[in-house]
């Protein structure tokens, strides 16, 4: 069996469909993770979200064990979190960053990113669409990374 690709997602997106649909949209978390797991088809998914810092570090601990690839939305703690960042660094496999919203287009306090250095590719702007074009160029690094 294939190792499972991390979904993580941070503060607030639990509240996604309801919270600010102008920027964020209205679906909500638990279509997202549906069109996660349809995008990857049979290559399974850990998809999880949290609002503590300490709980994504975990996991990305975790995933530096059990993960083929990681696909984070860190959501606040993208500009804030030296600590993601570092457990970050870890992973050996694909990382991508993704934002519903292009971060660059809002106040300029959502610029910095401290997981853009560390990360394979940035998706940034298309929505929840962005969750299943993030799985699949994972799958697309995954594979090309075995056959090197």
């Amino acid at each position: 069996m294939s190792k499972p690709i991390y979904i993580l997602n941070g503060p607030n997106l639990n509240r996604l469909g309801a919270r600010e649909p102008e920027i964020y949209g209205r679906t909500t978390l638990a279509e997202v993770e549906a069109l996660c797991r349809e995008a990857a088809s049979d290559h399974p998914i850990i998809f999880r979200q949290s609002n503590r810092e300490y709980e994504i570090i975990d996991w990305v601990h975790e995933a530096i064990d059990e993960a083929s690839g990681i696909i984070i939305n860190p959501a606040a703690f993208t500009f804030t979190s030296m600590a993601i960042m570092d457990a970050l660094k870890m992973f050996p496999g694909p990382l991508i960053e993704l934002h519903i919203s292009n971060i660059h287009r809002r106040e300029p306090i959502y610029h910095k990113s401290y997981v853009s250095p560390v990360a394979t590719a940035v998706i940034a702007g298309l929505g929840t669409n962005g969750y299943p074009v993030a799985v699949r160029a994972i799958l697309d690094m995954i594979r090309q990374s075995a056959k090197a």
